[in-house]
């Protein structure tokens, strides 16, 4: 195998080998959707900004992509801490839109990590599970056979059911299709006769996955029907790839934390070791300070709030706080833990350097403010102490009180709660945290593709194109009416409505959003054609076209013009002429989050 493989030089290996094969790299997207409140608040997957080309839309850079892409799941949080759990993580993945099927995505991930001038893998640690098929879709005996030729032999070949070898959306509405996901051996001993990739023994590890994604789901629940193509959809997890390579008992044993660990330790005066207490701590502080840093120094940054995607980075930011405290560290030093990564990744996201001043600032705030509120709480709490007998619970609401008003962390509310022999109902406050989450966010059960909603018929394919025209045109409104700086910070397209929040400091006032509707009503009765032309990001910029959202598209761009109302570069659904949209009617004109203003509008026939 591959000798002393770091998160370096495996990203370079990804980009080095897809190039080869005439990849063209796809720039990671941003964390933040774009929309703010899509099913998932951040990019989960790389293949997240990819969904319109795998629905058959042509990308500006071909049809062979691949990327690195950073991820963050939110549904982790509270496993992190042990030897292999993060929030944020890379994702290595690479595309075909309706070029190379199996036969190509097979072969070359075989070539990938078994060729000496790769991973090096050796082939006898190695194993492939493979779709066994149901009423629906038949066995893929094709992705089975395609093994048997690269040398995998057929004790190796694993037929599993749609559980383990389909891919899906979220939502059960998109894309999907059967997979083949390739894992290694780790060398365990087997935990008995049937030991196998599905099991838990720890033996076998995934770390590879092709999806063959060459079906839709209509419906939720619906039946399947064929995509304009057939694709290929692949992902590899970094961290994961690099420590079982390695022999690493803990991802954080990977290059990409070694600063931050080393860092760590000189400031707590104890040595990381992930067998206990101690270690998991280091371990949050570690995958939080990450995330934080690429959430503040995204090209659409988080900055800590109560709601939304500014909710999970505040709770990030005060996890690792409290594990600072733990440790007996100066909390206001995690900064320095921060600057470890701006520094680490700085070749792979140059943005980080230009961004530390404001990074390291918005963390050092939010690390004295809940300083703040930790005084506070622990008013609060002591009050709440003063009124409860030895033996009593605290129950779930006043506990989720103290988190949500004062950012009191449960851990900190039950360790307190302890030493006065009270008890907390830890049941009630997940409940009422769940409940609060699930307000933060869409309560729309299907993914948007660019905040716009998958349609399902021709009717609502035209619905939505109109609708997401006319943010456009509201965009350029916005900019031209109220601030040059009135820049698109997400927006939801459902059939029946727009939600656009866009970057302001105030809430508009009258005149200014009948200016706005006028301006767009304008540009419906001029009755524009609405034209796409394909120009390399440079040109996009220096023709006036609008792009806030830039990372998703890569060195080509499709900019929509609309007569001398709107320029902006974008990859969704339109319209063919303005007139197509009808009237535009702004309903309503609210916060969003701070410094953002969010516009709530229709399309009347």
């Amino acid at each position: 195998m591959k000798k002393n493989l770091t998160s370096k030089l495996l990203m370079n290996m990804w980009c080095e080998f897809w190039q080869e094969k005439g990849h063209k790299q796809v720039k990671g997207a941003s964390l933040i959707p774009n929309a703010n409140d899509t099913s998932v608040l951040f990019t989960t997957a790389g293949m997240q900004p990819l969904v319109p080309y795998l629905l058959g839309e042509k990308h500006p850079q071909g049809t062979r992509l691949f990327s690195i892409q950073p991820c963050l799941r939110t549904n982790d949080i509270d496993e992190v801490g042990d030897n292999r759990h993060h929030t944020m993580f890379f994702m290595l993945g690479n595309w075909s839109l309706g070029d190379y099927f199996k036969k190509e995505a097979i072969s070359w991930s075989w070539d990938f990590l078994t060729n000496p001038k790769w991973l090096d893998i050796p082939k006898n640690r190695l194993a492939v599970t493979v779709f066994k098929g149901d009423e629906t879709v038949p066995c893929d005996n094709t992705s089975a056979k395609l093994w048997e030729e690269q040398g995998m032999p057929k004790d190796k070949i694993f037929f599993f059911p749609k559980k383990d070898n389909w891919w899906e959306m979220g939502g059960g509405v998109g894309p999907c299709g059967p997979d083949t996901e390739i894992f290694f051996d780790t060398g365990k001993p087997s935990c008995g006769e049937h030991c196998n990739p599905s099991c838990d023994c720890g033996k076998w590890v995934e770390i590879w996955n092709n999806v063959f994604m060459e079906f839709l789901i209509k419906t939720e629940g619906g039946q399947l029907s064929k995509l304009p193509n057939q694709n290929v959809d692949t992902g590899m997890g970094m961290e994961r790839v690099v420590s079982v390579l390695n022999g690493y008992k803990s991802t954080y044993q990977n290059d990409c934390f070694a600063g931050a660990i080393e860092k760590l330790e000189l400031l707590s005066n104890k040595k990381f070791d992930f067998d206990n207490e101690q270690g998991r701590n280091f371990a949050i502080i570690c995958d939080h300070i990450r995330a934080s840093v690429f959430l503040l120094g995204d090209e659409n940054p988080t900055v800590p709030s109560n709601v939304g995607q500014g909710y999970i980075l505040r709770r990030l930011i005060r996890r690792s706080v409290n594990c600072a405290r733990n440790l007996e560290i100066n909390v206001k030093e995690l900064v320095l833990v921060a600057k470890e990564f701006i520094e680490f990744y700085a070749d792979f996201f140059p943005q980080f350097i230009d961004k530390q001043n404001f990074i390291l600032d918005e963390l050092n705030k939010e690390i004295l403010k809940f300083e703040q509120a930790i005084d506070s709480g622990l008013k609060e709490f002591n009050r709440i102490i003063q009124q409860k007998n030895n033996g009593e619970t605290i129950d779930g609401i006043t506990a989720f009180h103290l988190f949500d008003t004062f950012g009191f962390p449960l851990e900190l509310t039950i360790e307190l709660a302890k030493k006065h022999n009270i008890n907390v109902d830890k049941k009630g406050f997940e409940k009422a945290f769940a409940e609060h989450q699930q307000k933060s966010r869409d309560a729309s059960s299907g993914m948007f593709k660019g905040g716009v909603a998958v349609a399902v018929d021709e009717n609502e394919k035209l619905k939505l194109a109109k609708l997401h025209t006319a943010t456009h045109l509201l965009h350029a409104g916005l900019h031209k009416f109220v601030s040059p700086d009135a820049n698109q910070r997400g927006s939801n397209i459902t059939t029946e409505r727009l939600r656009f929040d866009f970057a302001c400091d105030h809430k508009l006032s009258q005149e200014e959003l009948e200016k706005v509707e006028n301006y767009v009503n304008d540009a419906i009765k001029a009755d524009v054609e609405i034209t796409c032309e394909e120009m390399s990001l440079e040109d996009a910029k220096k023709s006036g076209a609008i792009g806030i959202f830039e990372s998703k598209y890569g060195e080509k761009v499709k900019v929509y013009t609309m007569g001398n109302f709107s320029k902006e570069i974008c990859g969704g659904p339109h319209a063919g002429r303005t007139g197509e949209l009808g009237k535009f009617k702004i309903q309503k004109e609210e916060s969003s989050s701070s410094g953002v203003r969010r516009i709530k509008a229709i399309l009347i026939d």
